[in-house]
């Protein structure tokens, strides 16, 4: 699958699901890892699950299975490599200390949402 499409399918599937202040970045010039990252902040712990489950059964349907999934066992922080995409679900606390946007600032955003 061409990594734009599944960016698309997997941001679609965020908003679907409410996932807050969604943030694609283009780093397939910065990094060879992978093309894009995805950010996502959810409410809680059941609302970052719901969010990563959603991510990996599309992905699955895509026929581009996860290649790994790190951080399920608190739901504060997960990251689902997808390989040419990695999806960070993050609870805010989490995303607020760790702030991810401000390591990739130099990273022109393809797609935001402020919800």
């Amino acid at each position: 699958m061409i990594a734009t499409d599944l960016r698309d399918h997997v941001v679609t599937a965020l908003e679907d699901l409410k996932g807050q202040k969604i943030l694609a970045l283009d780093v397939s010039e910065l990094t060879s890892i992978t093309d894009f990252m995805i950010l996502v902040s959810g409410t809680s712990n059941r609302h970052v699950k719901a969010l990563v489950d959603e991510v990996i059964d599309t992905a699955k349907k895509l026929g581009d299975p996860p290649r790994g999934i790190e951080g399920r066992e608190s739901n504060e922080w997960v990251l689902v490599d997808l390989g040419d995409v990695v999806v960070h679900v993050m609870q805010q606390e989490a995303r607020d200390f760790y702030d991810l946007e401000r390591l990739w600032s130099e990273v022109p955003a393809d797609f935001e949402t402020h919800s």
